[in-house]
C-alpha cells in the first residue's frame, strides 16, 4: 500500500496535480480497473418532498410510474452489456415499489443470475432491509447530501440528519456495505459544509462514496439556482479518493452536464465506478432527480470514458470486492 498524503483540512484544492495523485492511489489499490454496474430505476413514486428533487412527493405533474416485475425479468434475461457485473436497483422512497418488485427481482436475480445487487430505495424500515439482504442484495446506497445537520434540514432531505445518519450505522451493523455521498453546489451551501461533507464521509462505516454537481430541477423549489462548480466536484472526488483509498467512488452522469469531460476527468482524479443506465427510454424521462433532459450513459459511452480515462473494465463485482474486506476492518468501522 502506499503511503498517503495528509489532507490539508480547509483549503479549496483544484488542478491536475491533485487529480493525479488521487489516480495514483486509486490505482495502487484497485489496479485501475472501473467497475460497471447497470442501473434500473423501478419506481418514480416517493414520499419525500426533498427540495432538491424532481421527483418530490409535491410535484403533482410528474406522470408516476413503477416498472412490472415481468418487464424487468424479461430486460435482464435478455442479455446485458458484458462489461455489467452488478445491478442497481433504484426507486424513490417507494415502500409499495420495494414490496411488490423490488424484493422478488432481487431474489430472481440472486437465483437466474451471477449478478452483484445493489440497491438505492431511501431510508426504510428496519425489518425491510434485512429482507432485501436475506433477499440477495448486498450493496446499499445511501446519500447524506449535506454534511451539515442544518443545511440538511433546510433543503429538507429524507427525514433527519440523524435519522439518516442510524439507518447508515444499522446497515453496516446488519452486514450490508453502504455507500453514501454529498451534492456539491446545493443552494445555501458553504465551504464548511463541504468540508464538513467530507469529514462525514470519511467518519462513517462506508464501502464507497460520492460526490455529485448541483444540477437545478425545474420542477423543484431551487429551480433556476446555479449548478455546481465542475472543479470543484472534480477537487472533491480527488480529496475523496486520498481520504478513503479503499472507497468504491462512482462518477455519475450529471458531471457531463456541468462539464464535457466532466464524466472523464472523476475517472482520472480517482472515482472507479461507472454506470449504464438500462431503464426503458419510456420510462426514463420520468425518473426526474433533476430533470428531464437527462445525460444517458449507454454502453458506447461507459466504454469510452473508461478508455479515455486510461483505465480498464474490471471483471470483478463490486458484491466480490466488498465481500473480500476483512470483517474486523468493517467491525472497527461501525464501532
Amino acid at each position: 500500500m502506499t503511503t498517503l498524503p495528509s489532507p490539508t483540512h480547509g483549503l479549496t484544492f483544484s488542478g491536475h496535480r491533485l487529480e493525479e495523485q488521487a489516480g495514483a492511489v486509486r490505482d495502487e489499490v484497485f489496479g485501475r480497473k472501473v467497475f460497471v454496474r447497470g442501473v434500473l430505476e423501478v419506481s418514480n413514486y416517493c414520499r419525500e418532498n426533498c427540495s432538491y428533487c424532481g421527483m418530490r412527493r409535491d410535484n403533482r405533474s410528474l406522470h408516476r410510474y413503477r416498472i412490472s416485475l415481468d418487464s424487468l425479468r424479461a430486460l435482464i434475461g435478455e442479455g446485458l452489456p458484458e462489461m455489467i457485473t452488478d445491478i442497481n436497483i433504484q426507486t424513490g422512497e417507494d415502500v409499495v415499489g420495494v414490496r411488490e418488485i423490488v424484493l422478488p427481482l432481487i431474489e430472481w436475480i440472486r437465483r437466474e443470475t451471477s449478478l452483484g445487487v445493489s440497491v438505492c430505495l431511501g431510508t426504510l424500515e428496519p425489518k425491510l432491509m434485512d429482507e432485501l439482504r436475506q433477499a440477495g442484495a448486498s450493496y446499499y446506497i445511501i446519500k447524506m447530501e449535506t454534511g451539515n445537520r442544518d443545511h440538511y434540514k433546510k433543503i429538507h432531505a429524507p427525514g433527519t440528519f440523524d435519522e439518516r445518519l442510524e439507518a447508515i450505522h444499522y446497515l453496516a451493523r446488519t452486514g450490508w456495505a453502504v455507500s453514501s455521498g454529498f451534492i456539491l453546489g446545493l443552494p445555501g451551501q458553504t465551504q464548511e459544509h463541504i468540508e464538513e461533507s467530507l469529514d462525514l464521509l470519511g467518519g462513517l462505516p462506508l464501502a464507497g462514496a460520492s460526490v455529485s454537481p448541483f444540477i437545478s430541477g425545474e420542477q423543484t423549489p431551487f429551480a433556476g439556482e446555479p449548478m455546481g462548480n465542475l472543479e470543484q466536484t472534480i477537487d472533491c472526488i480527488a480529496r475523496l479518493r486520498l481520504r478513503n483509498p479503499s472507497y468504491i467512488i462512482p462518477a455519475v452522469s450529471a458531471l457531463n452536464l456541468v462539464g464535457s469531460n466532466g464524466y472523464v476527468r472523476a475517472l482520472k482524479a480517482g472515482a472507479n465506478l461507472a454506470t449504464i443506465n438500462l431503464t426503458p427510454s419510456a420510462s426514463r424521462s420520468d425518473y426526474v432527480l433533476y430533470k428531464r433532459n437527462r445525460y444517458i450513459m449507454h454502453e458506447d459511452r461507459v466504454r469510452k470514458a473508461i478508455e479515455e480515462a486510461g483505465c480498464t473494465i474490471s471483471t470483478r463485482s463490486i458484491a466480490q470486492n466488498c465481500s473480500e474486506i476483512p470483517r474486523e476492518q468493517v467491525a472497527s468501522a461501525v464501532s
